[in-house]
């Protein structure tokens, strides 16, 4: 494998592949969290996207209909952050992450006063609440809890049901309307498995490697929550399930797939394809070195600041970002282009729109803004 910065476009074309954003398609939302490990989800509608790209023939209200029926489910786990994950990982994956991340965030907690008898009678209040009306919003959680709407009791709130969901209480229930509820875990993941901490690691680390490939020990320490200490342990684990490592940049990446998958034969058009990214999408998300190239900038565009957060990427490399604006009749897409665009490359951000179109269910109306 050659050396160096000309490698680092085919290491994201490699990951493209990997998540299943290039090349076939998963079957079901409940394939792709399995498959990733865990998906970012704190924007809901942007991870809708980041899991309807990889599933064959999704759209935005069968993302809807699997998250309510429980088949994925939305947790802090890993960071401090939400994560959609499958129901029967849920419990092994928050036994090995939660502890990093209550750790990360008892400085908060002390701050908006909440000491360690106050957070055990609120997991009574909130477990009480939850059996006797079923799943309840954050604001009758609050309700019950007696807290008062204002910010400081609406932050404390927050840390509260981050810590039931992390001591494994609760985690999502279905949507109400355009609210988020919260339920019993017992309830919505009947059949989680439990494993030992080092069964956990061992799987948390493989299932990183599948699923986000070309790595390194610091993007899965960084995914993961774990130290560098444990993710270089968990990797000690699988290593011999794991494809080789090799050497790109000064950097050591662990390849692109199970060693129990054949790689597929493309050739180079068929990695011709442009992806509308949502923001925290797992391809690139927390990391400044994942191997994502720019596309040459177009005359007059060396000043262009990226003012969005999505990424445009063509063939792999990005062009610009881009963002949407939902109406109640249609939705605007607005590209930030600091590449022109060739006929064939605008063609295929023409496929893109179109795809993200089925997927919202709504017409989809591109405003296009090119910095050359």
């Amino acid at each position: 494998m050659p050396h160096g910065r000309d490698r680092l476009p085919s290491l994201l074309q490699q990951r493209l592949r990997t998540q299943h954003l290039t090349g076939a398609p998963l079957a079901s939302p409940e394939d792709v969290v399995r498959r990733l490990g865990a998906v970012q989800s704190q924007d809901y509608s942007g991870a809708k996207w980041s899991l309807g790209m990889r599933v064959l023939g999704a759209t935005d209200a069968s993302i809807d209909a699997a998250f309510d029926a429980g088949r994925i489910l939305r947790t802090h786990v890993l960071r401090p952050t939400w994560h959609f994950v499958h129901p029967t990982d849920i419990r092994w994956m928050q036994a090995l992450t939660a502890p990093r991340v209550q750790a990360l965030n008892a400085s908060v907690v002390r701050r908006v006063s909440v000491d360690a008898r106050t957070l055990t009678r609120c997991l009574d209040v909130i477990a009480r609440e939850i059996q006797e009306r079923g799943a309840r919003t954050r604001q009758e959680l609050g309700r019950a809890l007696a807290l008062k709407p204002v910010a400081e009791e609406g932050l404390r709130l927050a840390y509260i049901a981050m810590h039931a969901e992390l001591e494994g209480l609760v985690c999502s229930g279905p949507m109400r309307g355009k609210e988020h509820t919260y339920a019993l875990l017992e309830h919505r993941a009947p059949h989680a498995l439990a494993l030992t901490r080092e069964e956990a690691l061992a799987e948390l680390t493989r299932r990183f490697f599948t699923g986000h490939a070309p790595a390194t020990d610091r993007h899965f320490a960084w995914w993961s929550g774990l130290s560098l200490t444990e993710a270089r342990s968990g990797i000690a684990l699988v290593r011999d399930a794991l494809p080789p490592e090799v050497n790109v940049d000064r950097m050591r990446w662990i390849g692109r797939l199970d060693p129990s998958e054949t790689p597929p034969k493309r050739t180079a058009p068929d990695e011709s394809v442009a992806l509308l990214v949502p923001e925290y999408d797992e391809a690139l998300v927390g990391g400044r070195d994942m191997a994502v190239a720019d596309m040459p900038r177009a005359p007059g565009a060396e000043r262009w600041t990226d003012t969005y957060l999505r990424p445009v990427l063509i063939d792999g490399r990005r062009a610009g970002t881009w963002r949407r604006t939902i109406a109640k009749k249609e939705v605007r897409i607005e590209t930030n282009l600091f590449a022109r665009l060739t006929r064939s490359q605008s063609a295929l951000l023409g496929e893109a729109v179109t795809r993200y179109e089925r997927f919202i269910g709504l017409p989809v109306v591109l405003r296009q803004s090119d910095r050359g």
